[in-house]
């Protein structure tokens, strides 16, 4: 499994009175780049549509050890983790310092996916399909 880069700089409404990106941000990010990891791998959202699935958020994690700023860029890497019959996990983590030989891991945390039929009739086990773009 090969892990996906999203670059950004925080914006400056993002910043929180402590000089940090605000928590919830965190999570917009984090949908931002997990669409992008699908597209960068040929799956668009509407085409799970048109394929009969979607998925729905059933955990999210996330640890802090450091803030974000909108002084410099970060990188935020999604990197496929479990895939189970129903449900699938992604794993994040979002990196400073990008320019260091080491950058540094400032938050990371991971998302389980629930696996559903787009006409909303509940779970269904994962489509080949999507298993292929997590396994890719």
């Amino acid at each position: 499994m090969t892990d996906f880069r999203y670059r950004f700089r925080p914006r400056y409404y993002e910043i929180d009175r402590q000089g940090v990106m605000f928590n919830m941000w965190y999570l917009g990010y984090v949908d931002t780049a997990v669409t992008e990891f699908y597209a960068d791998r040929g799956m668009s959202y509407e085409g799970w549509l048109a394929a009969g699935f979607d998925s729905q958020v059933v955990h999210v994690e996330l640890d802090y050890a450091a803030g974000l700023t909108d002084a410099e860029d970060a990188e935020l890497v999604i990197t496929p983790g479990r895939i189970g019959t129903k449900s699938y996990t992604l794993e994040f983590a979002f990196l400073v310092g990008l320019g260091e030989a080491e950058p540094t891991r400032a938050v990371a945390g991971r998302i389980v996916y629930a696996v559903i039929a787009a006409d909303g009739s509940g779970s269904i086990p994962v489509p080949d399909r999507l298993r292929a773009v997590l396994e890719a």
